[in-house]
């Protein structure tokens, strides 16, 4: 198994294949560096070369109890980057991934960045405010953490069932295969990390993040997001970062990386050439 230990000692898993110019690849809540394999072969068999990691609490890498936030997922990111020696990388992140990648920037500069992708993503913030009044409210996420303490296994298979991949929405097909994945990458991962990482990313405002990105950026979001509202995102998050491109998506779920594989990755790799 691949992995390395960050500097307060939690090992973290990733995956590295292939040569050429790299991309770096941070996944969303609950899950886990799988959650990109359409991706990692997509761009693996063009040349590039592809890392994804599993978050401290998720997946592979170790189930601490503590350092379950944005900061520590920023700096472990930084940490995978300089253990690599990645330069040039472009970064794409997906959900809460993508405000690892933003506070990745803010904490860490853009040194070793080509370029962004930030699909889905919780930036610049999710939570409902008198300033971000398309945002969910907060009794939302708690209800979440409620039931992830009470059953996850349970809480597990409803979620990517309904809202995740839209598929609780007329006309649309649900598949067993992707439902079963998701929840195996969710049990895969620790309950506590699990649970605090829903404070984190509903709680973080990445304004400040994006202002500092002056690398090109593309933002990408599907209009039929039902766990990070489409007003909260991409609209808002293009008018901060300096060199911005959003793309919408017309009825496309939350987990559209998934269920639309082949438009996610030829726009990605458009946007990665241009």
């Amino acid at each position: 198994m691949t992995d390395f230990t960050t500097q307060d000692g939690v090992r973290i898993f990733y995956k590295d294949w292939g040569t050429g110019q790299p991309i770096v690849f941070s996944h969303g809540w609950p899950l886990s560096s799988d959650d990109w394999d359409a991706q990692l072969l997509f761009f693996l068999h063009r040349g590039f070369r592809v890392i994804a990691h599993d978050r401290r609490g998720h997946g592979r890498s170790a189930q601490v109890d503590a350092g379950n936030d944005m900061n520590h997922y920023a700096d472990d990111l930084a940490a995978l980057t300089e253990h690599l020696d990645l330069r040039d990388a472009v970064h794409v992140g997906h959900s809460a991934g993508g405000g690892e990648v933003a506070r990745y920037i803010g904490r860490h500069g853009e040194s070793r960045v080509a370029k962004v992708a930030l699909i889905a993503a919780v930036t610049p913030s999710v939570i409902q405010t008198a300033d971000n009044p398309a945002g969910v409210p907060k009794a939302a996420f708690e209800g979440l953490q409620a039931q992830l303490a009470a059953n996850r296994s349970e809480f597990y298979r409803a979620v990517p069932s309904g809202p995740f991949y839209n598929f609780d929405q007329p006309g649309v097909e649900p598949s067993e295969a992707v439902i079963a994945n998701w929840w195996r990458q969710g049990m895969m991962g620790g309950a506590k990390g699990q649970y605090d990482c829903i404070d984190a990313f509903i709680e973080e405002d990445y304004s400040e993040d994006l202002k500092k990105i002056s690398v090109p950026v593309l933002i990408m979001n599907g209009d039929a997001d039902q766990i990070v509202p489409y007003a909260t995102s991409g609209p808002r998050a293009v008018e901060l970062v300096q060199h911005g491109e959003l793309k919408t998506y017309a009825g496309l779920p939350h987990g559209m990386p998934t269920t639309h594989a082949d438009t996610v990755n030829n726009d990605l790799l458009a946007f990665i050439q241009s």
